[in-house]
C-alpha cells in the first residue's frame, strides 16, 4: 500500500468506513446471527468509548463455546484462519482485516494467572451503534493487566493514559477496578496531573 491509500484509508476509518469497520459489522452481524454472545475489546473499543486512534484489526471477545461454534462456520461467514499471527485469529477474506479472538477465563498479558481475567462477555457489554462493546472500566482494567505483565505491550498503559486524557477520567474509576491494577492506574493520573519538567514555565 502506497503512502497515499495509507492516508485515504486512514480517513476512511476516522470516517467509520474503514476496511476495519466493514470487518467489524460483518463480524458482529454474524456473531449475532450465530446466537454467540461477544464483546469487542482493544483498539476499536478505545475508539468507541471516544479515544480514536488507528488501528488495523479487530480483537473480540467471545466463549470457548463461541470460539467453537464460529470456527465451524468461519468459511461459510467470508472467515479463513490465520495461523501466522496467533491463535484463534481469522482472516476476513472479503478486506484482509485480521480478527483475533479472545476466551473468557484466560488472562491479559503474559497469559499467566492473575487477578484480573477475560470476562463473560455478556456480563460486561455495552451497545455502542447497534455494536457490542466491552464497557469502560472492564476495558481499562484489562489495558492495565496487559501493560503490567507485558514488556512488549507498554502500548496498553498508553493507551489508559489517553482514555483518562480524552475522557478526563478521575479517581472515581479507580474504585470500580480490581486492587491488582488500581495502583498503575493512580499513578498514571497522577503523571498526567504533574507538570512536565522540561518545560519551562514563565515566572511571576
Amino acid at each position: 500500500m502506497s503512502v497515499h491509500e495509507s492516508f485515504e484509508e486512514m480517513d476512511r476509518f476516522f470516517s467509520g468506513t474503514g476496511k476495519v469497520h466493514t470487518t467489524l459489522k460483518t463480524l458482529a452481524a454474524a456473531l449475532e446471527q450465530m446466537d454467540i454472545n461477544y464483546a469487542v475489546i482493544g483498539a476499536m473499543a478505545l475508539n468507541a468509548h471516544g479515544y480514536r486512534r488507528v488501528t488495523t484489526n479487530v480483537d473480540v471477545l467471545v466463549s470457548r463455546e463461541g470460539i467453537e461454534s464460529f470456527s465451524t462456520r468461519a468459511s461459510h461467514l467470508g472467515f479463513v484462519t490465520f495461523a501466522e499471527r496467533r491463535r484463534r485469529a481469522f482472516q476476513d477474506t472479503g478486506t484482509g482485516v485480521i480478527v483475533d479472538f479472545f476466551l473468557s477465563g484466560e488472562f491479559p498479558g503474559d497469559g499467566k494467572l492473575k487477578p484480573v481475567a477475560f470476562p463473560d462477555p455478556g456480563a460486561v457489554t455495552v451497545e455502542i451503534d447497534g455494536i457490542n462493546y466491552v464497557d469502560l472500566p472492564t476495558l481499562v482494567e484489562l489495558k492495565l493487566a496487559s501493560g503490567i505483565t507485558r514488556p512488549d505491550r507498554l502500548r496498553d498503559l498508553s493507551d489508559v493514559q489517553d482514555l483518562i486524557r480524552t475522557l478526563r477520567l478521575g479517581t472515581e474509576l479507580a474504585d470500580r477496578l480490581d486492587p491488582y491494577v488500581r495502583a498503575t492506574y493512580m499513578t498514571l493520573l497522577k503523571e498526567l496531573d504533574s507538570p512536565d519538567p522540561h518545560v519551562e514555565r514563565p515566572k511571576g
